[in-house]
């Protein structure tokens, strides 16, 4: 690794041939802005890929942006291409059907000759190899502000061509108070999870609220995607077992960043395994808890489309519910309120008009109770719906529905 200026970094990229180069670039809250600013002012036209990029990506003609869970620097953009992927098979189409030119870290400066992919592991490890084996450039944005964490976050700086030092915050994620709806869902579903489960839960104000019901449980456990301050909260008070937190990305408030970095309990991993069903269904009495925008008769989640055009993705959703259902003991819990305010809307709805991201859940859960949906004729699992589930003022539109469809 050779750590350089901007300019320096700016007159490497000009000088590689390349005419439409592919740039993987870490998503979320790790995305290295400076290094990206250089890789822009740099490349006239190049594909620009990234998990759940934030908004302030480059976005001009001459860049076509490339992801398959859509974030908010990528959402409505004309030029977007959608990758229709489960989380865990995301190595795999950087490796055999969208192989990187370029790669663009954001790490934890290097101890011992390792840098640290910090927040941000998921499928990096993947486009590194990707890159490595077509000739492609690794390169590092060094923060001494990253959290320096272990397990596949650790990088030999063997492996980066070029580095930039930059001394800058993470984003934080902002958490506005718990309305009664969000905590009434969380009561719900923390009424679901024994002690000495093992935990997967998406981010957001619901999940926050599960796990704030948790804090009188013991021995749980921790295999998820990613982890936020609701994880740590869970640490402080006692609640988690004594043993490794597995997880492939973080994200949340400095508070948790600091508690995130140099803790040995938690081990960030690649999502080749992360998210592997098979890998997932391992795990002791796998819990998985996620989001959706609508549930239908059918008990099919949509959690990826919003007014019929792509909102997010699948993301790991459909990767930890069919581990949870395989897990011995294990369940797969879709929550979500009952009712859409900005439309004035359903949530639970009578067939959805755009593709699933999941079915086959154990649970679905709302601020009205519990729908148990998994081992239930198809009759019956929509009737645990519309009676447990959907909001009251849709009830009976729902139920006529039903007797129309089943």
């Amino acid at each position: 690794m050779r750590t350089v200026t901007a300019e320096t970094l700016h007159d490497h990229l000009v000088a590689r041939p390349m005419t439409e180069p592919r740039v993987v670039v870490s998503g979320n809250h790790a995305v290295p802005w400076e290094a990206l600013k250089v890789v822009d002012s740099a490349l006239e036209r190049y594909r620009l890929f990234a998990l759940n990029a934030p908004a302030g990506i480059p976005d001009r003609p001459g860049v076509v942006l490339e992801t398959p869970f859509v974030g908010a620097g990528m959402r409505g953009r004309p030029s977007l291409a959608y990758y229709p992927s489960r989380l865990s098979l995301v190595p795999a189409l950087l490796k055999q059907r969208i192989p990187p030119d370029v790669v663009v870290l954001h790490t934890a400066p290097a101890r011992t000759g390792m840098l640290s992919l910090g927040v941000e592991v998921n499928v990096l490890p993947a486009a590194i190899e990707a890159a490595r084996a077509r000739g492609g450039m690794i390169v590092a944005q060094v923060n001494p502000q990253m959290p320096y964490t272990f397990g596949d976050a650790l990088l030999s700086i063997d492996s980066v061509d070029l580095a930039i030092e930059v001394d800058a915050p993470l984003a934080e994620i902002a958490r506005p108070a718990l309305s009664d709806v969000q905590r009434a869902i969380g009561d719900h579903v923390a009424s679901l999870v024994p002690n000495g489960a093992t935990l997967q839960l998406g981010i957001g104000a619901i999940p926050d609220a599960a796990l704030a019901a948790m804090y009188s449980h013991r021995e749980l456990s921790v295999w998820s995607e990613m982890i936020s301050d609701g994880v740590m909260h869970l640490a402080q008070h006692g609640v988690l077992a004594d043993r490794d937190l597995t997880t492939s990305f973080a994200a949340g408030s400095a508070e948790f960043y600091d508690w995130l970095g140099d803790n040995t309990r938690v081990l960030m991993c690649r999502t080749e395994r992360a998210n592997d069903p098979a890998v997932i269904a391992q795990q002791q009495t796998m819990t998985s808890i996620n989001a959706a925008l609508q549930v239908d008769l059918f008990a099919q989640a949509n959690a990826s489309y919003a007014h019929g055009h792509i909102y997010s993705g699948f993301g790991g959703q459909t990767d930890f519910v069919v581990g949870a259902l395989h897990s011995v003991g294990g369940h797969a819990i879709i929550a979500l309120p009952s009712w859409h305010e900005p439309s004035q809307s359903s949530t639970i709805v009578e067939q959805l008009t755009v593709p699933a991201t999941s079915f086959q859940h154990s649970y679905v859960v709302t601020e009205h109770g519990i729908a148990r949906i998994w081992g239930r004729p198809q009759k019956d699992q929509a009737d645990e719906l519309i009676e447990h589930a959907a909001a009251p003022d849709a009830r009976e539109r729902l139920r006529a529905a039903a007797r129309t469809t089943f």
